[in-house]
Formats: C-alpha cells, sequence, structure tokens
C-alpha cells in the first residue's frame, strides 16, 4: 500500500484506502482506479480520462462519450481552469480545455489518479487554476493483455499490450512495453459515429530508487454528434491527431524526498467542421499546435525542515485558419515555485506540519505575478479516526487559451476577446481524513474566489458564444468514503457546490460552463463477487443541476449508472468475458447543455491476460 502525502491542508490521503491500492486483483484487466468499479468503457477503449466519469472529486461532462470529447470540472471550475500531469510533467492544450484530455497515453501505463487541489495544485502546476489531476508512470511489467469487443451500432474494438523486462546491474531492470488500441462504431444517433486509434510505445530503466520513462504515443480520433458546440440542431464533427513525447527522471530520496525533471512535446491537430452536410461552412476551423515543455522539481528534507521547489516552462505555437483575430500566435509561460515546510511533534502523538512559500507566474506575453501559498496540518499515527486535518490558503493564476484570445470578436460562431488577461484565483479549504469502523474517508470545505474567469456565453439572439470575463465566488463541499468487505467493495462520494457571479456589464442570458455545474453530486462504486469466477461492477451517479435556460431536454436532475457483469472462468483466471451496459436507465439528461445525451448502450467483450 503507497502513500501519497500531500503539505499542507488540502491533502487528500490515497495511502489509507481511497487511493492506490489495487481494488481487485485482477490478472488479465488492469486496475485504472480503485474509486471507480468499471476499469473500461462501453464505447471505446480506455484513455486517461475514462477514470475520471465516475470519480467523486471530478465531474467530467461529455459530448456522446468522454473518450470522445470531454470536459473536466474539479470543484465547481471549468474546463479551461483543469490541467492533466505526467510524471513532473503539466501537458497543456493552449488552444482549448477542451483538448487537455487529448492525452495519447494508455492507462496500462500509469498509476492512479491523483485529484489535486489547493495548496497542492497551486505549488505543483502550471497555468493551471482550479485543480489537476495527476498521474505516475507505472512499473513495467513483464505481460501482456489482448482484448475483444463488439455491441450495438457496429461497435468493434480492439486492443494488445506487451511489457517485457530485463535484469541490468545491481537491482536495475530495463523494460519496453507497446501497446495499440482501436474502435469504430456507427454511433447510436444519426451522425453519432466515431473512429479511433491509437499507438504508444515507453522504454523504462529503473532501480530501487531511481526511474526514468522515455514514451513516444499517437492518437487519432474523428467523431460526429449533433450539437458538439453549438445549440443549431447541425451534425458537427471533429478530426484530432495528437502526438506526445515525454522524457522524465524521478530519484526517491531517504526521509520522503524526491527529485523529478522532464521534458515533452505535443502536437494536436484539430479539423472542426460545423455542418459535416456543408465541409468547410463559414470558416473552415483547421488548428494545429505545438507545445515544448519542461520540468524540474523536489523536496529537499534537513532535519525538521523540507524546502519544496519547482521550476516548469511551456513554449506554444498556434497555426490557425480561423483563430487569426488575436495580438500573438505563439507564447512562452514560466512558473517557479519555493516554500518551506515545518515539521514539529504535537501534544500525544504526530505532528504538526506548518507550510509557507509562494509562486510566481511569468510569460513574455502578460505581466507576472506573484502568489502566496500557506498551510497547516495536524498529521496523527494511523488508526481509528481523524488522521488528518488542516487549513490551507492558496493564490494561483492562469492566462486564457487562443480560442478564446484569438476568435474574432464580433462574428463566427465563437467569439473571442483579445484583450483577456489573467485570471486570478484565491482558494481557501479546510480539510480531514480518517478511518472509521472500516471506512476510509476525506472530507474538505472551500471558498474559491475566481476573478476575470473566462467563459463562453449565450446571448439570445445573437447565434454564437462568445468568450466573457467573469468573477465568480464558488462554494463547496466533498466527501468521500471507501470500504472493503469480504465479497468485495464500496465507494461513495457527495459533493455539494453554490455560486455567485458577476459578468460586469457584458450581455449575458445563459452561461454553457462557468454555471453548469450540479448543486448536489453522489457517486456510488460497487464491486461485489458473486463466486464461481462471477462478478458485479456497478458505477453511479446522482446530480441535481444548477438551471440552465440552454438545457433543452433531460431537466435539472439524472440519475447515470453503468453496469458491467464479469466472467472469469475457474479453470483459467487469465482470461475474462464481460457484459457492460452505459446509460442503464437511458436518461437524456444533457451534461453539456443542449448537446444530446447518448442513449443506453451495451457491449461483450472478452480479455487474456498473460
Amino acid at each position: 500500500m503507497q502513500s501519497f502525502r500531500i503539505l499542507g491542508a488540502a491533502a487528500v490521503l490515497v495511502g489509507a484506502g481511497l487511493g492506490a491500492q489495487p481494488a481487485l486483483d485482477l490478472p488479465a484487466v488492469v486496475v485504472h482506479s480503485p474509486r471507480i468499479a468499471n476499469q473500461a468503457p462501453v464505447t471505446t477503449f480506455a484513455t486517461p480520462v475514462s477514470a475520471l466519469r465516475y470519480e467523486p472529486a471530478v465531474d467530467v461532462q461529455t459530448r456522446s462519450m468522454a473518450e470522445g470529447q470531454a470536459d473536466i470540472s474539479i470543484q465547481g471550475g471549468i474546463f479551461e481552469n483543469t490541467g492533466m500531469q505526467i510524471g513532473g510533467l503539466t501537458l497543456l492544450d493552449p488552444q482549448t480545455g477542451h483538448y487537455v484530455a487529448e492525452v495519447p497515453v494508455p492507462p496500462t501505463m500509469l498509476g492512479a489518479p491523483e485529484v489535486r487541489t489547493g495548496a497542492v495544485n497551486a505549488l505543483g502546476s502550471m497555468n493551471v487554476n482550479v485543480g489537476s489531476v495527476g498521474h505516475a508512470w507505472r512499473e513495467i511489467a513483464p505481460s501482456g493483455l489482448l482484448a475483444l469487443g463488439a455491441g450495438q451500432h457496429g461497435f468493434m474494438r480492439q486492443e494488445m499490450h506487451q511489457g517485457v523486462t530485463w535484469a541490468a546491474a545491481d537491482t536495475a531492470r530495463l523494460g519496453a512495453e507497446l501497446a495499440y488500441a482501436r474502435s469504430e462504431s456507427d454511433g447510436p444517433v444519426a451522425f453519432g459515429d466515431h473512429e479511433f486509434e491509437r499507438i504508444a510505445g515507453r522504454v523504462q530503466w529503473r532501480d530501487a530508487r531511481r526511474q526514468t520513462d522515455l514514451f513516444a504515443g499517437y492518437q487519432s480520433k474523428f467523431f460526429g454528434w449533433p450539437n458538439l458546440y453549438t445549440p443549431y440542431g447541425v451534425p458537427e464533427t471533429e478530426n484530432l491527431q495528437t502526438v506526445l513525447l515525454i522524457l522524465n527522471h524521478r530519484v526517491e530520496r531517504d526521509a520522503a524526498g524526491h527529485f523529478e525533471t522532464g521534458a515533452y512535446y505535443r502536437r494536436n491537430k484539430d479539423d472542426y467542421e460545423y455542418d459535416r452536410r456543408v465541409p468547410g461552412q463559414f470558416n473552415p476551423y483547421q488548428h494545429k499546435t505545438h507545445v515544448r515543455g519542461a520540468s524540474v522539481s523536489g523536496r529537499e528534507v534537513r532535519g525538521d525542515w523540507a524546502l519544496l521547489y519547482r521550476s516548469e516552462v511551456a513554449a506554444d505555437v498556434l497555426q490557425s485558419t480561423a483563430l487569426t483575430s488575436g495580438r500573438y500566435h505563439r507564447r512562452t509561460m514560466t512558473k517557479s515555485a519555493l516554500a518551506t515546510e515545518y515539521t514539529t511533534p504535537a501534544d500525544g502523538a504526530g505532528n504538526w506540519h506548518l507550510l509557507g512559500g509562494a509562486t510566481w507566474d511569468d510569460s513574455n506575453r502578460d505581466g507576472g505575478r506573484f502568489s502566496p501559498v500557506v498551510g497547516v496540518t495536524r498529521q496523527r499515527p494511523p488508526g481509528e479516526g481523524v488522521q488528518h486535518y488542516g487549513l490551507a490558503y492558496a493564490h494561483s493564476t492562469q492566462l486564457p487559451s487562443y480560442t478564446a484570445l484569438n476568435s474574432a470578436p464580433a462574428s463566427g460562431l465563437f467569439r473571442g476577446n483579445p484583450d483577456l488577461g489573467r485570471t486570478r484565483s484565491r482558494h481557501l479549504g479546510l480539510t480531514a481524513a480518517g478511518r472509521t469502523q472500516g471506512w476510509a474517508w476525506q472530507a474538505e470545505l472551500f471558498d474559491r474566489r475566481d476573478d476575470d474567469l473566462v467563459d463562453w456565453t449565450y446571448r439570445q439572439g445573437q447565434g454564437a458564444r462568445t468568450a466573457n470575463a467573469v468573477d465568480t465566488v464558488t462554494r463547496g463541499v466533498e466527501l468521500v468514503g471507501r470500504k472493503d468487505f469480504g465479497a468485495g467493495n464500496v465507494t461513495l462520494g457527495y459533493a455539494w457546490l453554490d455560486k455567485e457571479s458577476d459578468y460586469g456589464t457584458a450581455a449575458v442570458d445563459a452561461s454553457f460552463y462557468a454555471l453548469n455545474y450540479a448543486r448536489h453530486r453522489l457517486t456510488a462504486a460497487m464491486t461485489l463477487r458473486l463466486g464461481r469466477g462471477w462478478e458485479l461492477r456497478m458505477d453511479n451517479e446522482v446530480r441535481l443541476q444548477a438551471a440552465n435556460d440552454l438545457r433543452s431536454a433531460g431537466g435539472d436532475g439524472a440519475v447515470l449508472s453503468s453496469l458491467a457483469l464479469h466472467w472469469r472462468p475457474t479453470w483459467h483466471p487469465a482470461w475474462e468475458v464481460a457484459l457492460q451496459v452505459d446509460n442503464l436507465w437511458g436518461s437524456e439528461f444533457q451534461e453539456v447543455p443542449a448537446v444530446p445525451a447518448a442513449p443506453r448502450q451495451w457491449a461483450v467483450s472478452v480479455a487474456r491476460g498473460w
């Protein structure tokens, strides 16, 4: 069992049963996240976003399916406020946060997702205000997997993964792995077809304290959906190709210290069609972005003191046929973070951790910004009751994406503003975590103030969405609990959100994103082992949404469920057969306002592991 201690009061207790320990013993199928029941989606192959759809601390708002196009929201933020991190690197999409999840890394190569907010996110990410989802590189194992799936509407899926390792000097090992996945479908609605493909490889050198990973991946995705981004009943399409190269090196030191550095290159191509029946209507929306990034971070411990440091840089370039109205199309952003943590014994048992530091965000296109981070945490020895509680306050800032900056301000489907500046966020969080009667639990109460948040809004009679700055106040409560029992396990989550907004002098009739949130959201992931190799897995979400005039069907409430029945023959447990159903109750709830929900769908799959 691993333990991930987050400094400051915005702690997430992973090692206490809520995080990194596997929920199931599955030699044939990797557990991507123990906080969800179904590890693979019904309608395509798994991607890093698949494990977040029913994650208690993340709200994934999908178009057709999460693996097609998904907006990742954390603690009431929007897709632009969320970052994806792999190893020591923050992966950015400078065009739009809609594509932040375009990461061609198979989940089989990654550890379980960790949701980072507050002080942890402020000190540990770049150009991400509200929260980030982080993954460590998984150790390569000499194993393989072959999986095939089929279902309704001509759905077909094929996956392959193979890893090999070789002993090197002393305790070191050299490993390599290759993964391929493909899926296609005619779609559950007219013009809802897709064709996805991903190929990825990794080489790893690892010993007792050091790990170096070199990764290369490519992913192509074509998919269609009515009202994909506009509420006019038009069959829209996306055609995406993503290339990702990463080099990451991490060293574990004594006394919980570490050092990590890495670099990456990401290219994302997008060809968007407003109406697939009339290619090129309005502007030809063709975009290509290049991002080159690097980071160095670590934690050095000297007695009762620890020094935390991080420096990260990203340089991007935009090539576009439509995003041509802004002031620039290339940019360099930097961020530096420095903090100290002092540990002192508490009365009785355990320790107090005092955290203080600051970050500096800068860019060649905008002035720099200094942001403080402070926190205090009380840590107790493992056992029953509260094991951790704390309080933290963090500032952070973020620059807008090119879609908001460079879209024409007075024409077209998407209207931007070249004068948008930094979004400034202030986060105050009170956290606690512990164990009670077999339940591992964590809780957070938070208040966040976002100034000049970039939202996309609608005005009656205008026929377009417009990038507008809004000041918001978001208050919330998040609760997560998990319990393992002899025949399975259950993970429960609850989130309450309340928002206030001020758009200033902007004329706004409705908000597509900033005011699209669940006031109440309940998640439940359950796994039940039935015996003789049979297993039932079910993910559930109940939500009561804030009213939104753009939502045209499904009402403001929803019950969403994904159910799967798995069978592993007792005489050959390396084989696994599964029947899965998504949207079990046939909900028509529009997760993104005006975007039709995907109907109920089923698929069967066969997997062979070795």
